[in-house]
């Protein structure tokens, strides 16, 4: 299993593994994904996750192994994992909102990281794979329910214009969910110029690279004066959060899904008072996994158009150092496991 040890070095750990309880699945990994998270680990700056730490958490593969009360898988089944550990009876988990239940974890965060042979998960987190998507495509469902849970809380409306700050691949599917659902103008700020392109090729609007000249301005005088409705923070940096609010139209809403590095950031409030607008959190996923799958194998959203990168197990290391580089045009890096 690949742990981060130190910043910067991944380690392959040999792991036993356990016994299965009665209501848990075993997988053999096919493909499992570097997420942003695990990148943010890989530098040793995840707020919630301290070295040494598991990673990959965006996995998919084929059951070898049921306990005695699984009913839904047999061996065989192609799924992917919702890697989220809950408890289920706090009021949150009760009320079917467990993506706010307090101390939420996830598997890496518990030693257990997607880039390693054999997966181990409940029956209830478990999701069949649709038949038409790849093991490499279906390592991005986990991501592809994060966007998701930001633009159903983002509420968008047909003809609604958007700012999205961040070409990562959240950024980039959330542009995707955007565009298929009738929106309308939508822009994209980014800082690598390959991921600007593949955001134009997926139906962008229009894009600013933010090193380069006043993206604000810029998308303020594209909306003569009245900025977006909605902006989605998939950067986690304050400079793209206070962006994020001073692009939106008066009454408009910000939806913040990055991971910030730094536990604090300066805004004005004022902006708040003066254009009545909203921040609002989104927190992972709750319930997206099903309507992801749904996407997916309608082939209304293919997650696989970010994909850059397909790497073996044994290059694990070499795919964080791809991500870091912008050289190396990376988007989306897969690593195929079996």
């Amino acid at each position: 299993m690949a742990v981060v040890t130190t910043p910067g070095k991944v380690e392959f750990q040999e792991k036993t593994l356990p016994e299965l309880s009665d209501k848990e699945v075993l997988i053999r990994v096919r493909a499992a994904a570097i997420c942003g998270s695990d990148l943010h680990i890989f530098k040793g700056k995840h707020p919630s996750a301290p070295l040494p730490s598991a990673i990959g958490h965006e996995v998919c593969g084929v059951v070898t192994g049921t306990g005695k009360h699984v009913s839904q898988f047999k061996q065989g089944d192609r799924v992917t994992v919702e890697p989220a550990i809950v408890c289920g009876t706090c009021e949150f988990c009760l009320a079917g909102s467990y993506n706010l239940r307090n101390q939420i974890s996830f598997q890496y965060r518990q030693g257990q990281g997607a880039f390693t042979p054999y997966f181990i998960a409940e029956e209830r987190w478990v999701h069949h794979l649709p038949e038409n998507v790849s093991f490499e495509e279906g390592a991005l469902v986990e991501p592809l329910a994060v966007a998701i849970h930001g633009v159903e809380k983002a509420g968008i409306r047909l003809g609604r214009t958007t700012t999205i700050f961040g070409d990562g691949a959240i950024g980039l599917l959330i542009l995707m969910l955007a565009n298929r659902s009738g929106h309308g103008r939508t822009f994209v700020v980014g800082a690598q110029q390959h991921r600007l392109v593949k955001a134009m090729e997926l139906g962008a609007s229009e894009v600013f690279d933010n090193r380069e000249g006043d993206a604000v301005s810029a998308i303020m005088e594209r909306t003569y004066g009245a900025g977006t409705d909605l902006s989605f923070e998939a950067v986690g940096q304050e400079q793209t959060l206070l962006q994020s609010l001073m692009v939106l139209r008066k009454g408009g809403m910000a939806v913040l899904l990055g991971i910030f590095e730094e536990p604090e950031v300066r805004i004005a409030p004022n902006l708040f008072i003066q254009k009545e607008i909203s921040l609002i959190g989104s927190q992972g996923y709750c319930w997206d996994f099903q309507t992801a799958l749904k996407l997916m194998g309608q082939g209304v959203v293919r997650p696989g158009e970010i994909i850059t990168h397909v790497l073996p197990l044994e290059s694990l290391q070499d795919g964080f150092q791809l991500l870091m580089d912008e050289a190396s045009r990376a988007i989306k890096v897969v690593i195929k496991v079996a």
